[in-house]
């Protein structure tokens, strides 16, 4: 890798991980479901008109994928990061690479070696210990929706590989499109106050909703996918285990949350165990 290559492996991870505040606030002024509809609206609204139209067996295959990647993947994670830390939240969905490891087994005939089971356990392990933090047991939904929301990205992990290759832009554009309905019927069942927040929300919500378009979305995206096309999965994916450390400083400093032992135990147990995931070629995420 170049000396820049090398520095936007690590921007990324950061954008992502600063992202986590970003999204705090945005769910503060915008119902969750909402503000993530109004995401993949802006998303779909800059990208489709410019990529190509997928064909009739490419669109089906991205309407499933979407509602991995989009109504279940981003719905549980904005609505269980809206209720919860945003510091276990990055430490939670960090099993999305144990997930797709284990999908991967069954789905696409990749078993994994037994250093790669041991690290899945070792991350299982650490968001057990984040469970364990006092105060959460009693308030456990907000972590184990942010968990389902790492193994639905699992599945479209999985999906998009078993389905693919796509063009990176034409996958997102139109993902995001068929995701917006999705999305949007989950928030009028769910939610209440869409449409005055609209008026209500102040710059903070709206600049926390153009970040996550431009900064966390498409500039996010576009440079991880431009890395994927160099490099192979098990020279670039070890940067995302950056995205945990980047969020618990962007939690601690921007969010006032507190670093306590268990869950820096926690967060260590699950990093660590997912860096064990990502040794060996047979183990690399999808």
């Amino acid at each position: 890798m170049t000396i820049v290559q090398i520095l936007c492996s690590v921007a990324v991870p950061l954008l992502w991980g600063y992202q986590f505040v970003v999204i705090k606030v945005g769910v503060t002024e915008f119902p969750p479901l909402f503000f993530l509809a109004l995401r993949f609206l802006a998303i779909a609204l800059l990208l489709v008109p410019f990529v190509k139209r997928p064909t009739r067996q490419q669109l089906g295959h991205i309407a499933v994928i979407s509602v991995f990647l989009g109504g279940l993947n981003f719905g549980l994670f904005y609505v269980g990061l809206g209720l919860g830390s945003g510091s276990r939240s990055a430490v939670a969905y960090q099993l999305a690479t144990p997930f797709t490891v284990l999908l991967a087994w069954p789905l696409l005939a990749e078993k994994p070696s037994l250093s790669t089971c041991a690290g899945v356990g070792l991350a299982f392990a650490g968001v057990v210990v984040l469970a364990a933090e006092p105060g959460l047991t009693a308030n456990v939904l907000p972590l184990l929706l942010v968990v389902g929301a790492a193994f639905a990205f699992a599945v479209s992990n999985v999906l998009t590989k078993r389905y693919g290759p796509f063009e990176p832009l034409m996958l997102m554009g139109w993902s995001s499109l068929l995701t917006v309905p999705q999305v949007m019927t989950m928030s009028s069942f769910l939610e209440y106050g869409q449409v005055a927040s609209l008026s209500a929300a102040d710059e903070r919500g709206w600049l926390a909703l153009a970040y996550t378009v431009f900064i966390g979305g498409i500039v996010g995206f576009g440079v991880w996918f431009w890395l994927i096309a160099r490099y192979s999965m098990s020279r670039v994916a070890p940067f995302s285990l950056l995205l945990p450390v980047f969020a618990l400083i962007s939690s601690v400093l921007f969010l006032d949350e507190r670093m306590t032992p268990k869950l820096i135990a926690g967060g260590l147990l699950a990093i660590t165990g997912v860096a064990i995931t990502q040794m060996r070629p047979s183990a690399r995420p999808i």
